[in-house]
């Protein structure tokens, strides 16, 4: 067999191997090249052998097939907008579902924006109203009692219902209305000391039934309001009441009340019709000038005694206590001031 012919069966062999495995061909699908009758010369030989490579690979190379984006991972890691990336293609999917791609490509961004605007009026729930924090984290809650001192507070705070006790010493409250105290009818103790007060609404605690102690101490009032009526203490002092501010009758139907602080403050007079009950009453520090028969005891009555009386002061008014013996004698002691 000519020389070029044996060259070109063992190159077809050697490929036929490769592709199939095998080591040897069935005599039914033997290469055709074994049968050519005519001999090739050397270019030919090259150009046949380049031909035979190009036909045995080219089917062995397919095609790799398209990357596949992972869209998760991409709005994880590629983009730091993930949620609006996110809501964006929802809407998409959600919003232009059965249109067709042409539809699709005529909805202009600002189209987008308007529709997407009007979903969010839609489905978004209304926002609920959290501006200021519960009470019992602000304050301390503890077994019908309230403690919110020196928390910066300018207003009552809403109330559990079965407080008995608030103590709001050292804030900035500047104003005490009846809302504040609205259907709390278990209220036994008020403090207020040392806040800002100046305007106290007269019905603010004649709804408060059960109302025992009430401290208005260290504040910016002018006046008092209407009082409860099972009171047994007030407490008023260093403040800029003033004699006017004081009503004939606020005290008279308190007959209950015990202790009496009305000292630091700008009263020109010992105030009216004050009760039977009282055992302290301070008004010390005031500009009193003047006192009757009648303030302590009762001038027609001589043998009238107010025997419940412990302590009255009266030091640091202007007022000489001497010149007034009548105004005493009810009195177990006498008052504490200037005689002189």
């Amino acid at each position: 067999m000519h020389r070029h012919e044996h060259l070109l069966r063992k190159t077809t062999k050697t490929f036929k191997t490769a592709l199939t495995g095998k080591e040897s061909f069935s005599p039914a699908r033997r290469p055709l090249v074994y049968y050519l009758p005519f001999t090739l010369n050397a270019a030919e030989m090259k150009t046949v052998h380049s031909t035979l490579l190009l036909l045995l690979f080219v089917p062995l190379a397919e095609p790799a097939p398209p990357p596949q984006l992972d869209t998760h991972s991409n709005y994880e890691y590629a983009t730091d907008n993930y949620e609006e990336t996110k809501f964006s293609q929802d809407y998409e999917d959600e919003y232009l579902d059965g249109k067709t791609p042409e539809e699709k490509e005529t909805l202009t961004p600002d189209e987008k924006s308007l529709q997407l605007q009007k979903d969010e009026s839609v489905t978004l729930p209304p926002k609920k109203e959290t501006d200021e924090m519960p009470t019992c984290l602000l304050c301390v809650c503890l077994s019908g009692s309230v403690y919110c001192e020196e928390v910066d507070i300018d207003a009552v705070p809403p109330l559990p219902k079965e407080s008995a006790y608030l103590y709001a010493r050292f804030n900035k409250i500047k104003k005490l209305t009846a809302k504040d105290f609205a259907d709390m009818p278990n209220l036994r103790r008020l403090d207020f000391t040392g806040n800002l007060i100046e305007d106290i609404e007269d019905n603010t605690f004649s709804q408060l039934p059960l109302l025992e102690e009430l401290s208005l101490a260290e504040n910016q009032l002018l006046r008092l309001p209407v009082l409860p009526p099972k009171l047994t203490l007030f407490n008023a002092k260093h403040n800029k009441i003033k004699s006017k501010g004081i009503k004939a009758n606020t005290f008279k139907k308190l007959n209950k009340l015990s202790f009496l602080y009305l000292d630091h403050n700008d009263l020109e007079s010992v105030p009216p019709n004050l009760p039977e009950s009282l055992r302290v009453i301070h008004l010390q520090f005031n500009s009193i000038t003047s006192i009757t028969d009648d303030t302590f005891c009762k001038a027609n009555d001589t043998r009238y005694i107010r025997d419940r009386v412990e302590e009255i002061r009266l030091e640091g008014n202007p007022i000489i206590l001497g010149k007034h013996p009548n105004s005493f004698i009810c009195l177990k002691r006498l008052p504490v001031g200037s005689y002189i």
